[in-house]
C-alpha cells in the first residue's frame, strides 16, 4: 500500500512512497509530480510578474498536484504587504486551476484565516508543517483547512497531543526537508492513533484522493 507524501524536497526510492515535490519558478525538473508555488522568503519584486507566470504555466502540466507552498511569514524581511499581495494572486489561481493550496505560515494564522474567509475559496487549503497546539488546529480546522504533518510529530509532545484529539479525516503527511522518512512519521501517528500502520495507509490515500481530485 501506499505512502503519501504531499509535500518534499527529495523524492524517495521507495516506490510505495508517493510524492509531491516542492518546486519553485526557478526549478528546472518537472518530470515527477509536483506543486509550484511563490514562497514568501523568495518574493522579489522585479521578477514577481515573470514567476507568476510561470506558476500559471507550470499549474496546468500534467504532473502538478497543488500551488505552494506560499502563503505569509511574519519573521522573513519580505514586506507584509507585498507578501499578501502575493498570496492573494496565487490564491486567485489555485482556484482558476482548480489546485489545492500548500501553505506556509508564520506567525500569521489570523491573516490566513482571515483570507480564506474573504475570499471563500473552493480549493482546499493544506497547512503545511503544522506544528501549533490544540487551539489553533481547531481554529484552522473549523475554516476548513487540512493540517499537513511532518517530522516534528516524533518528538514534539504537545503536537502529539493534538493528533491523538483530532480526526484523521483533517490530516495529510508530509517530510519536507527532514532527514525523517516518510513511513516512520506514518508509524509514528499510527502508535498515536492506536491502529495499524496500513489502516493510516488507507485513511491517509482517501483523503488525498478527496484533496487532490485524484
Amino acid at each position: 500500500m501506499t505512502f503519501f507524501d504531499v509535500h518534499t524536497h527529495t523524492i524517495s526510492s521507495d516506490k510505495n512512497v508517493f510524492s509531491i515535490v516542492n518546486t519553485y519558478p526557478n526549478s528546472t525538473d518537472f518530470s515527477q509530480s509536483f506543486s509550484i508555488g511563490i514562497h514568501p522568503w523568495f518574493i522579489s519584486k522585479e521578477n514577481l510578474e515573470n514567476e507568476l507566470l510561470i506558476v500559471e504555466e507550470k499549474l496546468q502540466h500534467k504532473n502538478c498536484f497543488a500551488l505552494g507552498e506560499c502563503g505569509l511569514d511574519k519573521i522573513t524581511k519580505t514586506d507584509f504587504e507585498l507578501q499578501k499581495l502575493v498570496f492573494k494572486k496565487q490564491i486567485l489561481l489555485s482556484e482558476k486551476y482548480k489546485r489545492p493550496l500548500i501553505i506556509h505560515c508564520v506567525r500569521a494564522f489570523q491573516e490566513i484565516i482571515e483570507f480564506r474567509q474573504s475570499l471563500q475559496p473552493k480549493q482546499i487549503w493544506i497547512l503545511h508543517g503544522f506544528n501549533k497546539n490544540e487551539q489553533v488546529a481547531h481554529s484552522f480546522l473549523k475554516n476548513g483547512f487540512v493540517l499537513s504533518v511532518g517530522a516534528a510529530i516524533i518528538n514534539n509532545k504537545k503536537l502529539q497531543e493534538v493528533i491523538l484529539n483530532i480526526s484523521l479525516d483533517s490530516i495529510v503527511l508530509e517530510s519536507d526537508d527532514a532527514e525523517v522518512n516518510i513511513q516512520e512519521i506514518y508509524q509514528k501517528i499510527a502508535t498515536i492513533k492506536n491502529i495499524e500502520v496500513s489502516a493510516l495507509q488507507q485513511k491517509i490515500a482517501q483523503n488525498f484522493k478527496r484533496i487532490f481530485k485524484r
